[in-house]
């Protein structure tokens, strides 16, 4: 278990550039490998016509050119230009003037028998008759009755529609149907007679003037398929192109050809995007533990552990990305509560965000990214909220059903605000809670196995470790009773002093437990184990002393590793003492060295005693790095202080405690820790509360009196040889 503030702004040395490069290239390969594991996909081998035996769907979104599609419209283009003709203004008048020629031709021989006066009317009538070849029988009886000024009546008129018709533009495949309709065309004062008789003699002038050009239909054609623009077509990621039974059509095979699904080539602009993507992800998490973690930032372990939870969460979303409803099943909510769990709440949430970006991005294909991304963040948001330490069981079921509670609430507000699908949210209901489930048991199950394998301590550990029966508390017990007794005592002012400014009591009290193991080596150099005997330090050199209390130390590093207690644990030995001076045997030194120049009121005196160096009466170190391990370091120096003194009232108590603590921070000990002026006030305080509940005054009973009077008694007769009577 590791509680954690943020710290103060520090600076980028050379080791962190070292680990954050290292995590980036380490994290960032290893997510981009499982992001882009269909990099090289097994190519689709399906023919136009064949029958599909899976779904193909377009792994990325894509627009191409079909030159299938653009063929088909640009020959439809074509289809629709009408036949080309040779038409122009120039060729019409031409074909006019030849054809009125024509016409001057095929009436003159009518002219001139109208224009021979000298003619009578039987010789005029047997000219007229043959004068004109091709009329029909009422056309020449037409003809022979006209007068003179008739005729040039119908002469102008058949002139005129003959010029109009010619000039104008008059197709080859129009040439029937114009001379079918030349009676209608006959206008002026002719009578009915003489418009049929003008149309008889124009029909066989009417001749084309606009032939079929397959030159001119050809260009046409070009220029219409010109005009058309190739047709693109669309693909979002995920879209199915041919379905499972389906018949592969030539425009579905063109868009596998494009894609490249028929060839197993490696697609380097989807692995450049999945490296890119990883970086955006990895980048933030590892600058924010060095940033806002120093402790955890530093740790090998920690960032093996996120790495590995990373892993693992991106590795389950890779597999069931793109999968309507399969995503919804993951217990992504674990990852959250195994990191609030092993180490911070705040580790967890910006882990949780880190990875609800990186769901919504596997699974943008399907369209629900967003939904997702809220679903695993706000669902392991939950987990955090309510996970808390995870001391008891029943907090893991109720971090699963607040996990059940805001996934359901998530999957109903998309549903609401999207297609309204009754059976979709039952579906996503039943989803949500088996991965509420799924997560709750995942944590149960997996919270204590990482915390071993990381060495990271659990508060199940720890209430295991602070059961009496364990063999080093035992061994405390019956070798070391006053050290035992003691360590006792200091587990009771750190855990409270650690609730009064938000540190971790268990963990305070279980190393309070601990601290002292190493007396075990030799019990009988300490006080509290001498049982009022003889202390070995009076006859030893200072020096000699100090070495033998720092030994114990060292000594129990040494049997904590033996009984393998946890890395965590066994900091706090070296670090309650810190590099705090022994006074004592200091003072003890200083006065033998100025004993033999008179003391160290003498000049020579308090000179040979500044010779004595300090440093070898200092503790190791190094100094407390936590608040927990300064809140030991507190509690033992003033549990030990505080049971010498005479008289154990408030004043005295208070007046004590703060010597204890003032003497720490005077010495700097509290330098390397994340400990405030707000949190020292706090702890002494607490001290304070607690060792006037330790050590409040007993009223004197009766019985008590009694007993205490007979056991005088019992003694004094024991010294003197005679029982009382």
């Amino acid at each position: 278990m590791l509680a954690q503030r943020p710290s103060q702004i520090r600076s980028f040395t050379r080791q962190d550039g070292v680990r954050l490069v290292l995590g980036i290239v380490v994290l960032v390969a290893v997510l981009a490998a499982i992001l882009a594991s269909n990099l090289i996909p097994d190519p689709v081998r399906v023919e136009v016509g064949q029958i599909a035996p899976a779904d193909i769907t377009a792994p990325r979104a894509i627009e191409i050119e079909s030159q299938i599609l653009t063929d088909q419209a640009r020959e439809a283009a074509r289809k629709d230009v009408e036949p080309q003709y040779d038409y122009t203004p120039e060729n019409a008048a031409a074909v006019a003037d030849e054809q009125a020629r024509a016409l001057n031709a095929r009436t003159a021989t009518v002219d001139a028998a109208f224009a021979a006066t000298e003619l009578t009317p039987e010789e005029r009538a047997i000219l007229l008759d043959d004068a004109i070849g091709g009329l029909s029988t009422e056309a020449r009886t037409t003809l022979g009755e006209l007068t003179a000024d008739r005729w040039i009546a119908v002469r102008t008129e058949s002139a005129r529609v003959l010029d109009s018709l010619e000039r104008a533009e008059l197709r080859d495949t129009e040439v029937a149907a114009t001379r079918a309709r030349l009676p209608t065309l006959i206008v002026g004062d002719l009578t009915e007679p003489e418009a049929a008789l003008a149309a008889e003699i124009v029909a066989p002038l009417i001749v084309p003037n606009s032939s079929f050009s397959q030159e001119l239909t050809n260009a046409a054609e070009d220029q219409a398929a010109a005009a058309v623009d190739p047709v693109k077509v669309s693909l979002a990621q995920g879209e199915i192109i041919v379905g499972k039974g389906e018949r592969v059509s030539a425009e579905a095979h063109e868009q596998i050809q494009a894609l490249g699904l028929d060839q197993a080539e490696p697609d380097l602009a989807l692995l450049a995007g999945w490296i890119a993507m990883a970086l955006l992800l990895v980048v933030p998490l590892l600058a924010w533990f060095w940033r806002f973690r120093p402790t955890l930032w530093h740790r090998n372990n920690v960032l093996v552990l996120v790495g590995l939870i990373v892993t693992v969460t991106a590795l389950a979303l890779q597999v069931t990305a793109g999968r309507s409803i399969l995503p919804y099943f993951l217990p992504t909510a674990a990852a959250g509560m195994l990191v609030a769990i092993l180490l911070d709440a705040w580790a967890a949430t910006v882990l949780m965000a880190i990875l609800a970006l990186l769901a919504g991005a596997v699974n943008g294909a399907n369209g629900g990214s967003l939904e997702i991304a809220m679903y695993t963040f706000l669902g392991g948001f939950a987990g955090i909220l309510t996970i808390r330490r995870g001391d008891r069981l029943n907090v893991f079921l109720q971090a699963g059903i607040a996990v059940a509670l805001t996934n359901a609430f998530v999957v109903t507000t998309f549903t609401l605000l999207g297609e309204h699908d009754l059976t979709g949210l039952l579906q996503l209901l039943i989803a949500s809670a088996v991965s509420a489930g799924g997560a709750a048991i995942a944590t149960v199950g997996l919270f204590a196995v990482l915390g071993n394998l990381f060495g990271i301590l659990t508060v199940f550990q720890l209430l295991e470790l602070a059961n009496p029966s364990q063999p080093l508390l035992r061994r405390l017990l019956v070798e070391t009773p006053g050290t035992y007794h003691h360590s006792l005592m200091v587990g009771n002012l750190s855990e409270r002093a650690a609730e009064a400014i938000g540190a971790d009591p268990l963990l305070a009290r279980v190393a309070a437990y601990y601290h002292d193991i190493g007396k075990l080596d030799d019990p009988l150099a300490f006080i509290e184990n001498q049982a009022g005997g003889e202390n070995v330090h009076d006859q030893l050199e200072p020096e000699v002393s100090v070495q033998v209390l720092k030994g114990h130390v060292a000594a129990g590093i040494d049997l904590a590793y033996k009984y393998r207690l946890p890395k965590t644990l066994i900091a706090f030995i070296p670090q309650h003492h810190g590099t705090a001076l022994i006074s004592y045997f200091y003072a003890k030194a200083r006065e033998e060295a100025a004993a033999p120049y008179g003391g160290l009121e003498t000049v020579e005196g308090k000179k040979a005693a500044d010779a004595v160096d300090q440093g070898r009466f200092r503790h190791v170190g190094p100094k407390p790095q936590t608040r927990e391990a300064a809140i030991l370091m507190l509690a033992d120096g003033v549990e030990a202080s505080v049971r010498s003194l005479a008289s154990r009232d408030e004043v005295a108590i208070r007046a004590m405690v703060r010597r204890i603590i003032a003497e720490r921070m005077g010495d700097g000990q509290f330098e390397e820790c994340d400990l405030t002026l707000r949190d020292i006030d706090r702890i002494r305080e607490a001290f304070v509360a607690q060792l006037l509940g330790m050590y409040h005054q007993r009223i004197a009973y009766p019985q008590s009196k009694i007993v205490e009077i007979e056991a005088r008694r019992a003694a004094a007769g024991g010294e003197g040889g005679q029982r009382p009577s």
